[in-house]
């Protein structure tokens, strides 16, 4: 059975970092894409960051320069760096991976930001 499952939130206060993580099991190879989603109860869920299999990234512009999204093959893992973190993202964060034929969801990590 494939899980993904995050770790890493919490609350923060603004400035500061966070480091999610979302690791990959169930698998006898790596995911291809991964992807960091965020959600809101006022909000549709949200493209945060992208990460391909050759290490290829993308960024949502509200993210861009202080968000580093990375992945660990040896784990099956991507993790999301977090930097400069303002009210603004806080949020539960989804990690979604892609094998060859579908797509799998972790649980979230909510992600809190007091000003």
């Amino acid at each position: 059975q494939v899980q993904l499952v995050e770790s890493g939130g919490g609350l923060v206060q603004a400035g500061g970092s966070l480091r999610l993580s979302c690791e990959a099991s169930g698998l006898t190879s790596n995911m291809n894409l991964m992807r960091w989603y965020r959600q809101t109860p006022a909000e549709a869920r949200e493209f945060v960051a992208a990460i391909r299999s050759d290490n290829g990234t993308l960024y949502a512009n509200s993210v861009k320069g202080r968000f580093i999204i990375s992945r660990d093959n040896g784990k099956n893992a991507v993790h999301l760096q977090m930097n400069s973190l303002k009210p603004e993202d806080t949020a539960v964060y989804l990690c979604e991976g892609w094998t060859e034929t579908r797509e799998y969801w972790g649980q979230g990590t909510q992600v809190t930001v007091s000003s």
